[in-house]
């Protein structure tokens, strides 16, 4: 059975700058394929990942004014490796941070305009998300909730789970968090 390296991807890595003070990191995955690799072929090739405390981290926190502040010790969202993991978003008024109603449509359509604020600002859209989550106080909101879900994903929709929940923060009705390319 033949295996190949293409099939994964590795981050590109300036080990120019470097300067002799990076320590190189081999998972014994990484070296048995490696090895494998050298064994099979006469031209040996393989791939290598060297990690410095000096580069940028591999993680981005997102921040915008757009939407509502976390809570609590989180980031509104995360960059990381072409993706963008949106944190859970509850129906709150960026401005005033209170719940635009206690109604689960209103809260619905706030939620999906907050997190597009967040996805906008961690350069994605509605149309890269590709999973979310829905938490609900209530699962007998779900038909009204899909209503109002529908219109921010009209072409292909994200693929999703909804669960009913004992409680949400501030006593949400709903709580909605994604993941999207970028």
């Amino acid at each position: 059975m033949g295996f190949s390296l293409n099939s994964f991807r590795f981050p590109a890595i300036d080990v120019t700058s470097f300067n002799g003070n990076a320590a190189l990191v081999a998972g014994t995955g990484c070296a048995s394929l490696a090895f494998a690799n050298l064994r099979r072929s006469k031209s040996p090739s393989f791939a290598c990942l060297a990690i410095s405390s000096q580069h940028k981290s591999l993680k981005e926190a997102v921040r915008t004014d757009k939407a509502p502040a976390a809570l609590g010790p989180y980031s509104q969202a995360i960059k990381a490796n072409n993706l963008l993991f949106v944190s859970g978003v509850l129906g709150l008024i960026p401005e005033t941070g209170q719940f635009v109603s206690d109604c689960v449509e209103d809260q619905t359509d706030q939620i999906l305009r907050n997190m597009g604020e967040i996805l906008k600002a961690g350069g994605a859209s509605y149309s890269s998300v590709v999973k979310t989550t829905i938490l609900l106080a209530d699962l007998n909101d779900f038909k009204k909730v899909n209503e109002i879900y529908a219109k921010y994903f009209p072409g292909e929709a994200p693929a999703r789970a909804t669960y009913q929940v004992a409680a949400l923060p501030l006593n949400a009705k709903i709580e909605i968090e994604c993941i999207a390319a970028i």
